[in-house]
């Protein structure tokens, strides 16, 4: 190259090095805001509040004359809060924030335009999809007192922008949840207000079962728990069926196999959970007995106090350091503060459903099955020998007590209230004396009339028929009341009278109970055609007539229809010869 062309382009350089220097460049850039504008974007300045914010700096001086100090982001963000705490702004945006821990230091002026704009729509109560960052700041604010009135305000709000905004984003729960507790402890708030959250409603089921753990059936005399025969249940019998309800809650609560949900259960409830609540108090047993730590320990940790942080994964910041106090959430889960500095006394350790636990009562499900279902098994499934064992052992002992104590089922046969009826006559007045029969004349039932009685019911029917009167003279012997030994008349059957005592049958009813003996039907039906009654009416007359003659009535309505009771066709027989 020559050399004047070298010179030119030394010059050619150095002119352009002269230009930037004497240019005057921002050294701000707006990723967010575009290359042109028009007038009516030029007009939309930024308002004054947010400049106000922005003024207010990370260094703090000393008002005292001291060393001044750096704000943290957490105290930043709470002062610039209590500065935007009643603002509001009509800007939306349609843009993305993502920020890890938001702030609004994190956000460019739209953004921030953005955020106010969808926050006053929230306080009006619209709640709407935006970037998650927004979410999570709007909650940052609340739990640091920011937009509200007093602490219970603040818990009703947090609690209800959760509800709605799960919906958007089911993963808020995992945060929300913790801070909405955190801020009932902090603030002191009733802690009937987290009585439904799944903290509190882990706990209880953690108590039940170390509740029905440590609370065993007492021993027999010289013996302890450890000592117990195996062949004895590990529950008392008859079942306190409230207490295994609540320890079966407990269990499918904190069990990776719920019983609930089994076939077994829906057809044999009073089995399954009697079995599974005795298994798991037998396991406790041997927890205590064989391992260093109980069951409840062993499953989902030791109960001890650890240190805390209040909002640990949240933007939090109290102005003034938290009194002394101490926080019960519930029996086994207590906070307390000291000097400013949290700790939490819980059973630390696995907070999710168990899995060992589940094998157990997937277990009892299977075996018991084998017992009570076999046509609908479990594939079974390897475990311990001695689980095995002590599963059988409570089958065996639960079905063997239960078959032993069964209900007596009793089946009463409505179609015989008029044999009932009649025999409670005769019983009535073979109770009486002379001197009652005359007295009470007017109040004797009739036999022959009992068709009147049909159309009353029959628990009167009944009442009547063995209603005895109690009046009596003094002078005469005490008559005998039914009442006095709690027995139906019907049961105190008299001595049966002579043959000879018995009623004449009209020719009717002697050809129906002719026909009975010899089972033909035809001639059965046209007895009863004969009579003019119905066959019910017919066989109530028969039995009236004959009950001097055996005591005790003769026809009875079974499967078949009417027919002779066997042990008195010999008696019946006899009657009709000699008629």
């Amino acid at each position: 190259m020559a050399d004047q062309d070298i010179k030119m382009l030394i010059e050619r350089i150095m002119a352009e090095a002269r230009t930037h220097q004497s240019a005057r460049f921002s050294n701000e850039t707006y990723a967010d805001e575009p290359i042109l504008k028009t007038g009516r974007q030029m007009q939309n300045f930024l308002p004054d509040q947010y400049r106000k914010m922005r003024e207010i700096s990370r260094w703090q001086d000393d008002p005292k004359g001291g060393a001044g100090r750096w704000l943290s982001e957490a105290e930043l963000f709470y002062r610039q809060g209590l500065l935007m705490a009643g603002f509001e702004d009509d800007c939306p945006y349609n843009g993305t924030f993502k920020s890890y821990f938001p702030t609004y230091n994190a956000m460019s002026d739209r953004q921030l335009r953005g955020y106010f704009t969808w926050r006053a729509q929230v306080r009006r109560g619209t709640v709407e999809e935006t970037s998650t960052s927004f979410a999570f700041l709007y909650l940052y604010e609340l739990i640091c007192g920011i937009g509200v009135d007093n602490p219970l305000d603040g818990f009703n709000k947090i609690k209800a922008f959760w509800d709605v905004y799960r919906a958007f984003e089911p993963g808020i729960d995992r945060f929300a949840r913790v801070w909405l507790q955190d801020y009932a402890v902090f603030h002191g708030l009733d802690p009937k207000l987290l009585r439904d959250s799944k903290t509190v409603m882990f706990d209880n089921a953690l108590i039940e079962l170390r509740r029905a753990a440590r609370d065993l059936v007492p021993a027999p005399s010289g013996q302890t728990p450890k000592r117990r025969k195996t062949s004895e249940p590990a529950l008392p019998l008859p079942p306190d069926e409230v207490r295994e309800e609540r320890l079966m809650a407990a269990i499918n609560a904190l069990s990776t196999y719920n019983l609930s949900s089994s076939r077994l259960d829906r057809s044999h409830h009073r089995d399954l959970r009697h079995v599974a609540c005795a298994v798991y108090v037998r396991m406790a047993r041997y927890y205590d007995t064989h391992r260093k730590t109980g069951i409840v320990a062993s499953l989902f940790g030791e109960e001890t106090a650890m240190p805390y942080t209040m909002f640990a994964s949240a933007v939090f910041f109290a102005p003034e350091r938290h009194e002394d106090c101490e926080y019960r959430l519930d029996p086994i889960h207590i906070y307390r503060c000291q000097n400013g500095f949290w700790e939490c006394m819980r059973i630390h350790g696995s907070r999710q459903k168990s899995s060992k636990l589940g094998e157990m009562m997937r277990a009892c499900d299977q075996r018991l099955r084998l017992a009570l279902d076999p046509a609908h098994p479990l594939k079974e499934e390897k475990v311990p020998k001695y689980l095995a064992k002590i599963i059988d052992d409570e089958i065996t002992a639960w079905l063997s007590w239960d078959a032993a104590h069964q209900p007596v089922k009793i089946d009463i046969d409505l179609s015989q209230l008029g044999h009932i009826r009649s025999a409670a006559a005769q019983t009535r007045e073979a109770l009486l004396i002379d001197e009652e029969r005359e007295d009470d004349a007017p109040a004797q039932v009739d036999v022959a009339g009992s068709e009147q009685l049909e159309a009353k019911p029959a628990s009167d029917v009944i009442a009547e028929a063995v209603t005895v009167p109690t009046e009596r003279n003094e002078a005469d012997e005490p008559t005998i009341s039914t009442e006095q030994f709690g027995v139906v008349a019907p049961l105190l059957a008299p001595t049966p009278a002579p043959a000879d005592t018995a009623s004449v049958l009209d020719p009717a009813a002697d050809a129906y109970l002719r026909a009975l003996l010899e089972q033909n039907a035809a001639q059965t039906a046209s007895a009863v055609e004969q009579s003019g009654k119905s066959e019910d009416m017919l066989v109530d007359s028969i039995n009236e007539a004959l009950f001097d003659l055996v005591g005790d009535t003769v026809i009875e309505f079974g499967s078949a229809g009417p027919q002779i009771i066997e042990d008195y066709e010999a008696d019946v027989r006899g009657y009709l010869d000699h008629e």
